[in-house]
């Protein structure tokens, strides 16, 4: 590791101040419209040299709004949009963009750019300080990253008929962002999940399942549960995706233990996971997509401003499948950041 980048990444992680609340832009009348952003600078470390994509400057910046408009007392219109940039690129991605109503006591329904259906579940472990999130993102769980043309239902408490019974229904269009496993191009694909928090243990349950709507069927399932209470949190996830007719199978499972200590400055929250994603296709050898065991802790001086350290302790080989046979994608990461956000 560079010894110039280590000292400057701690320089900055002994820089704080103070910041102010949410943006609130306008409210009246019934409408509101809020702004948010964040900004993550944020910095990788490994034995390799910036020419490794693994390494270097990851800082993004996020910007965005939410609003909300009163249409009867019992009937509400809303809104989201939101987009990211890297200071590594020019590029910027539309993280969402949708809008919907929602009914008192029957529930809410939005079209758009929004979180895949899956994203529920896998969010019981992507809780890490910065690693983390593999289970989301990627090509081989279908609905579980952020997509396009996806009509989405919830409803909280299942018709006011079971309280913390969370029921979301999701149908996506052909879009390319639904894309899974050796299909060329995004098909139609719908899901339903449930999620349960069982009275006030602190213990919820989820689970959820997509499959694709053409006749060569591509489904995932994925279960998930987490206990959050006490200042510990603990999560479990398992994912599984199946193409019919085909030998395509991928499967994973991430655990996760967090806990809070309060400071005079804030909270420490030191953070524990292992994590490990493995292509299960009939003629796959070396069979690890991802595997590691991160150790890493975040530090809230309040809402707004914290600061991350994050280790991954990387366990692929380079005969690995999720290493493709790179050297580079085998070693340890040390992530060090601040992130301010509003």
């Amino acid at each position: 590791m560079k010894k110039y980048q280590l000292t400057a990444l701690i320089s900055m992680l002994c820089l704080t101040f103070a910041a102010n609340s949410s943006i609130e832009l306008y409210n009246k009348e019934g409408h509101k419209i809020s702004l948010k952003g964040r900004v993550k600078a944020m910095n990788y470390l490994t034995d390799q040299n910036n020419s490794n994509d693994g390494e270097g400057d990851k800082t993004k910046a996020r910007i965005g709004f939410d609003g909300h408009t009163k249409i009867t007392d019992s009937i509400t219109g809303y809104g989201r949009a939101e987009w990211e940039t890297k200071t590594s690129g020019t590029a910027v991605d539309t993280r969402y963009a949708y809008a919907g109503i929602r009914f008192s006591g029957f529930g809410a329904i939005d079209y758009g750019r929004n979180d895949g259906i899956v994203k529920g579940v896998i969010s019981y472990t992507d809780v890490l300080p910065e690693f983390g999130g593999d289970a989301g993102n990627v090509n081989r769980y279908l609905l579980s990253k952020r997509t396009s043309a996806v009509l989405t239902y919830r409803n909280h408490d299942f018709f006011g008929l079971v309280d913390n019974l969370r029921w979301t229904v999701q149908y996506a269009d052909n879009s390319s962002d639904t894309k899974v496993g050796n299909l060329k191009k995004g098909p139609e694909a719908y899901g339903m999940s449930l999620d349960y928090t069982i009275g006030d243990s602190g213990i919820s349950l989820a689970g959820v399942y997509t499959q694709t709507a053409n006749s060569n069927k591509f489904k995932t399932w994925a279960t998930g549960i987490k206990y959050n209470a006490n200042d510990l949190y603990l999560g479990a996830l398992y994912i599984s995706s199946k193409q019919n007719d085909s030998d395509i199978k991928y499967s994973g499972y991430e655990f996760v233990a967090q806990y809070g200590i309060k400071t005079e400055l804030g909270q420490l929250t030191p953070s524990l996971a292992y994590i490990r994603h493995q292509d299960k296709s009939a003629n796959v050898s070396h069979k690890n997509l991802s595997e590691y065991i991160e150790l890493g802790a975040t530090y809230d001086f309040n809402k707004n401003i914290k600061i991350i350290i994050d280790y991954k302790f990387n366990l692929l080989d380079k005969e690995d499948i999720g290493a493709k046979n790179i050297e580079a994608n085998t070693k340890d990461v040390l992530a060090l950041g601040i992130m301010y956000q509003f």
